[in-house]
């Protein structure tokens, strides 16, 4: 719907490669490599999501394939352990870090940052397999074109503002960099007005050069008196 902010139900791969947590070591990295990603939800019997295995998690059999994964001067507990593992269920990582569908667009990207991980799984309120949303996803929003975007950010302006411009506030829009122009009633809400144009999904910056008198604070009457 115009107006309303993009959720990972929007961008999300729906189609999504996942594994068994019995799935062997070397079919692990032939998905990997035959899909060309980095990571694979894994799945218990129900279709949940029980973690994520990813190139990251299968390097330790090659890091200690010259010694003993078990030796006790190895101060990695986890990465032996990696390297010992021969099924997804030894070598996924897990809980996954997972995303809902209806989530917006920045919970996703804060996710993502928080965890450093390139792509979320998505699933239902069962914890269910739904898709899975990545990095580039997130970034297709920034692909929206520039009339698509002043027509959100006109939009914007009238649901929130309506009664406060002298006259209509003018919206340009390049490459997704929105320019405002025009006089105001109060600029003391033209910060408002800009939060909520940087809000719209697709707006690289926001270049405003709205103008208009300063109101200034309503005094008690007692204090104006004095």
């Amino acid at each position: 719907m115009p107006g309303t902010p993009y959720v990972v139900d929007d961008v999300m791969t729906r189609t999504v490669v996942a594994l068994r947590d019995a799935a062997e070591f070397k079919d692990i990295a032939r998905t990997l490599r035959q899909r060309r990603i980095s990571a694979l939800p894994v799945l218990d019997a129900d279709g949940r999501v029980v973690g994520v295995v990813s190139e990251a998690d299968l390097l330790p059999k090659e890091a200690f394939r010259d010694r003993d994964p078990a030796d006790a001067r190895t101060r990695h507990a986890t990465a032996r352990a990696k390297a010992r593992a021969v099924t997804a269920g030894e070598l996924m990582t897990s809980p996954a870090v997972t995303v809902t569908a209806d989530a917006t667009l920045a919970r996703a990207a804060r996710l993502m940052a928080r965890h450093r991980v390139k792509r979320l799984p998505v699933v239902d309120a069962a914890g269910t397999l739904k898709g899975i949303v990545s990095r580039s996803d997130l970034l297709d929003v920034f692909l929206r074109g520039d009339e698509e975007i002043a027509a959100d950010v006109r939009r914007e302006i009238a649901t929130h503002l309506l009664a406060v411009p002298v006259r209509p506030v003018d919206v340009e829009v390049r490459d997704g960099v929105v320019t405002l122009t025009g006089h105001v009633r109060d600029t003391t809400l033209i910060p408002l007005l800009v939060r909520l144009v940087r809000a719209v999904e697709g707006v690289v910056d926001v270049d405003c050069e709205l103008e208009g008198p300063l109101r200034r604070p309503d005094l008690d009457p007692d204090l104006r008196a004095r």
